[in-house]
């Protein structure tokens, strides 16, 4: 029997979740989902951070009946993409991986009028329920959601400069594969904004041999060296990664 696009991801996820201790605090969806903060200092964080509204809470129930809960960003990194994309005003985003559709519901509150989130997954399942909430939510407009291979679909774009803001989230071990199909298609001075980059603290000081902190340390270093990018990783939810693209990149390279 053929195995569905749900269940390749969740074969994937498996990978970091062997050896990567999920230190998910759910309270109604606006958790920290960091494991190096203690229960206080995140109860702290949480009531000084704007709620998420009934939609995105409804949704966070929904998500949270599923086996791959976690996959979902927590409330204050939503609320943290909102404020991003309302900031930078991107006529053209991007999301990489999109599970149940919070990020991308975020995201597309902050588009200006004129702006479009193009939504890229695998799973008719997930993306069934993101559809769900981003039409209560009157955000369904602004959305283009393309299923198939994140990497083919990436591949299929013009390359040339078109997005002027970029959310990856997807399998950890296409990171780098992702990154770069990316960055020809980004305006100058684009924001890629990456998830899941400390792994839970396995990217330091660890010898894991798990797939997906294996990718995710490399892809970090990786990127800190790049000279087409300005970077800064923040201590947020599991590490969140902001590069801008450069207009031109340092030493000329």
């Amino acid at each position: 029997m053929s195995r569905s696009p749900a269940q390749r991801i969740r074969e994937v996820t498996a990978l970091g979740a062997e050896t990567v201790r999920r230190e998910v605090t759910r309270s109604g969806g606006r958790g920290t989902k960091s494991g190096f903060l203690n229960g206080t200092i995140g109860a702290y964080l949480t009531e000084h951070s704007s709620p998420p509204d009934d939609v995105l809470s409804d949704l966070s129930a929904v998500t949270a009946t599923l086996p791959e809960a976690e996959m979902q960003v927590p409330a204050q990194q939503g609320t943290l993409l909102t404020i991003l994309t309302a900031s930078i005003a991107p006529r053209r985003a991007i999301e990489v991986g999109t599970f149940t559709g919070y990020s991308a519901l975020c995201i597309a509150r902050g588009l200006p009028a004129d702006g479009r989130l193009l939504c890229l997954d695998i799973s008719e399942e997930w993306t069934a329920i993101a559809r769900r909430h981003w039409d209560r939510a009157g955000v369904s407009d602004r959305i283009d959601l393309v299923l198939g291979p994140a990497a083919d679909s990436l591949a299929d774009l013009a390359e040339k400069p078109t997005f002027d803001l970029a959310f990856i989230d997807a399998d950890k071990v296409s990171y780098q594969r992702y990154y770069e199909l990316l960055i020809p298609r980004m305006s100058p001075n684009g924001v890629i904004i990456v998830d899941n980059v400390l792994q839970y603290g396995k990217v330091v000081g660890t010898r894991s041999d798990n797939p997906a902190v294996v990718a995710v340390r490399e892809f970090n270093r990786v990127l800190a060296a790049d000279s087409r990018v300005q970077v800064v990783m923040l201590p947020i939810a599991d590490g969140l990664t902001i590069a801008r693209k450069l207009p031109t990149p340092r030493d000329g390279g």
